[in-house]
Order: structure tokens, then C-alpha cells, then sequence
């Protein structure tokens, strides 16, 4: 996931940070604006992880830090949820100067609430998503514990939230209060989605109801069921970002994919800072990549496991074809793979340091699922190892490379395996 570190300016003069994640697909593509929850930042795992999810799929996303809070200018304790919204104003305004106009908001818990309200307030938002969001913004002052009563008094008290303490002066409570969420959300005239938990502990899944029910249609609910309030869970997170994708397509426009093309059979193509790749083999798109152990995205398959895949697949068709030939009864395949160097050298004279020197190794295991006889068994062992893919990847090879446009061919032999 292409990632860009970058700063806006809000109304009231603040640089505040954020992060733009942009699909691998070149532009134009639809961009998706992302509140984060009370008190956190643009980097809490739930919101990168839907945000990987949307991208993956297309989309840009833009997610930042409020006011005062993560990487961004200002003092927390003079903010509001009136200036959240004016911050999600602020980097709508960004994305339409340097980017795209956003088409989609989301929202996580408070963050939520913050974007049913802004999205009325920015034109070019289609479709509205509440994640774990409360339906009315003071329902937040139940994190404070028992310190309203003190800020009430006072004018402002040090709570502690997550582990860390923030001030939180009356102004605050003052602004929430204020809040006229039932006619915001009546008047939304926007596709809204509400996701939720039920499981939720911090903000219960009532909210969820009277949000939906508040709303007009085209309204949408979806359970995150068994995650809990800040999606902790990675996989929540995910499936939380691919259920938007597909939703926010309903109500988007979706720019035409430009698919790569090529005179042969297949083409590649890596852009960017990292090493997750396109691959476009004929109709048919792949992504491959590197773990994230070696600076990858982990968005695919690394091209050793490509490899396996190809021989594995060419092995299970070899076999299923042979089978079907001569009417065995095998109706199931599964092929077993790694690579590996193996402690052999192809030549005994070989330096030992030198790890090309060592042998190519494939290790295969094949499950042969069918009434099926030893003898059949083994004769399918037999033809496995003429599959075309193994077969080429145990004979001498030739290498034709040129740069794109010189008619010179550089060719080179190799044995693999």
C-alpha cells in the first residue's frame, strides 16, 4: 500500500498530519476520508487495516490526526466535537485541491458521529459509514468517568482515557450537548452504513439501532460480530474495509480499471517505493508481494510461492487429466509444496559460501483422494512428475532479455533444478 505523509491546514491555523494510502491502480481513482475514534490517531490499527482493505481494492483513503491529537498542531483541551467536524471540512478541502474531491466518509465510534455530520456539509460525499459509532455525540462524556462534575464546577479536569490523561474543559461537554444529532441524521439524504458489534462494550449496539432507525433510506446495517469496540483484531478490521468496498460501490462511480496489456503472455508491473506487483495473464489479474519480514505489503504471494503455485496446479491438472482418462475414481487432489536449497551441490567442486552453488529443491506431497488402489496410487506418483511445468523446470532453459524497443535479443542458458 502506497503510503504518503502529508499536512493541511485547518481554520483555525493548525498543521495537522496525515496519511494519504493510495491503491497500486494509477489515478483517477474514488477517495475514501476516515475519522478516527475519540482520543486516538491516524494510526491506530483499525483504522490502518480498513484503510489496506480499501485501498486493495481501489480506493485512496485519507485518515489524519484531529486537532491536538497523534502527529497534528494544537491544544486538545480547546477542541470539540464541532471542530472535529470542521476538521474533516478542512481535509475534504485538501483532497479536492491535491487529489480527488472524497465520494466516501468513515467513521470509527466518535469518529463516526463526526462524519455523519460532516458528510452533510461536504458536497462531494455519496455514502456515510459509522463504525462502532455512538448515535448521539454526548454519549462520549460516559469516558470521563466521574470528572463531569468536577468540570462542571471547575471549568475543566484531567481525565484519564486509554491509559493517558487529557483535559477536557467545559466547553467541551457544552459543544456535545448542543448536538442536534436527530435532525442530522433524518436529514443525511445520503447511502448510509452502520456497522456495529454486538459484543461492544464502550458504545452499546443500541446506538446502532437508533442511528438506523433515525436515517432515511438507502440505509444498510452490517454486524461486526465477536469484534469488540476498537477492533483490536485485525481480521475484524479487514472485513470491516472489504464489506465498505463492496457497499460504497452501490452509491460511487467507479472509475474503469485500466488493465495492463502485452504482446505476450503475461505482464508485470511494479510501482512505487515497495515490492507489492501487478500481474495481468491474460484476463486473469494477480498481486504478488514479499512479506512484511522484508519490506513487502504482504498483498500476494512472494515469487518463490508463485512458483509453487504454477507447479502445483500444473501437477493436480496433470494428474486429474490422467485420472479422467483412464476413469479411476480420484476425486480430490491436494499438492504439497516448498522450495528450499538443497545440502547438494551441483558441482562437487563448488564453494560452500557461494548459495547458488547449492541444488534447486522442490519438495511435493500428494494427497489422492478416491477409491483408488496401490497400484493406481503409484502410477499417479509416476505421472505427476511429467506434469509440463515440472518438466520444464528440470531442463535447460534459455533466457531472452532486451530493454523494450532495441531488436538485439541477450541470450542466456540455465539449467533450474
Amino acid at each position: 500500500m502506497p503510503s504518503k505523509k502529508v499536512t493541511f491546514q485547518n481554520k483555525m491555523g493548525y498543521q495537522l498530519s496525515a496519511k494519504i494510502d493510495l491503491p497500486l491502480k494509477k489515478a483517477p481513482f474514488p477517495f475514501v476520508l476516515f475519522a478516527h475514534v475519540f482520543t486516538g490517531s491516524k494510526n491506530l490499527l483499525a483504522a490502518k487495516h480498513i484503510s489496506r482493505a480499501l485501498t486493495m481494492n481501489g480506493f485512496g483513503v485519507m485518515r489524519f490526526d484531529f486537532t491536538g491529537l497523534g502527529e497534528s498542531e494544537g491544544d486538545f483541551s480547546e477542541t470539540n466535537f464541532s471542530s472535529n467536524v470542521e476538521d474533516l471540512q478542512d481535509a475534504a478541502a485538501y483532497l479536492a485541491e491535491h487529489y480527488e474531491a472524497p465520494s466516501v466518509i468513515v467513521g470509527h465510534s466518535l469518529g463516526g458521529a463526526a462524519a455523519i455530520f460532516a458528510a452533510g456539509k461536504i458536497p462531494s460525499i455519496k455514502a456515510v459509514v459509522s463504525v462502532g459509532a455512538p448515535s448521539y455525540p454526548e454519549h462520549v462524556t460516559h469516558l470521563l468517568s466521574d470528572k463531569t462534575a468536577e468540570i462542571e464546577k471547575r471549568g475543566m479536569a484531567q481525565v484519564n482515557i486509554g491509559g493517558r490523561k487529557f483535559c477536557i474543559k467545559k466547553q467541551f461537554l457544552d459543544d456535545l450537548r448542543s448536538q442536534e444529532h436527530e435532525t442530522v441524521i433524518k436529514n443525511l439524504n445520503k447511502g448510509l452504513l452502520v456497522m456495529h458489534s454486538p459484543q461492544d462494550k464502550i458504545v452499546g449496539i443500541e446506538n446502532a439501532a437508533n442511528i438506523y432507525k433515525l436515517a432515511r433510506h438507502p440505509k444498510s446495517f452490517v454486524s461486526i460480530d465477536g469484534a469488540d469496540h476498537m477492533l483490536s483484531n485485525k481480521n475484524d478490521a479487514f472485513y470491516a474495509g472489504n464489506v465498505i468496498t463492496s457497499w460504497a460501490k452501490r452509491y460511487i462511480k467507479f472509475p474503469k480499471v485500466e488493465k495492463l496489456t502485452t504482446e505476450k503472455e503475461v505482464v508485470v508491473r511494479l510501482e512505487g517505493e515497495h515490492f507489492t506487483t501487478e500481474i495481468q495473464a491474460d484476463d486473469h489479474s494477480i498481486m504478488a508481494d514479499e512479506p512484511a519480514s522484508v519490506g513487502g505489503n504482504d498483498f500476494g504471494p512472494s515469487p518463490y510461492e508463485l512458483l509453487n503455485a504454477s507447479l502445483g496446479a500444473c501437477t493436480a491438472m496433470t494428474l486429474k487429466m490422467y485420472a479422467r482418462r483412464k476413469k479411476w475414481d480420484l476425486q480430490e487432489v491436494l499438492v504439497h509444496l516448498s522450495y528450499c536449497k538443497s545440502m547438494a551441490y551441483a558441482d562437487h567442486k563448488a564453494d560452500p559460501e557461494k548459495s547458488n552453488s547449492r541444488i534447486d529443491r522442490f519438495e511435493i506431497e500428494l494427497e489422492l483422494i478416491g477409491d483408488l488402489d496401490d497400484a493406481q496410487r503409484a502410477r499417479l506418483l509416476e505421472i505427476a512428475e511429467k506434469c509440463p511445468v515440472h518438466k520444464t523446470i528440470s531442463s535447460p532453459s534459455e533466457f531472452a532479455m532486451r530493454l523494450k524497443g532495441n531488436p538485439e535479443w541477450q541470450v542466456t542458458g540455465s539449467k533450474l533444478g
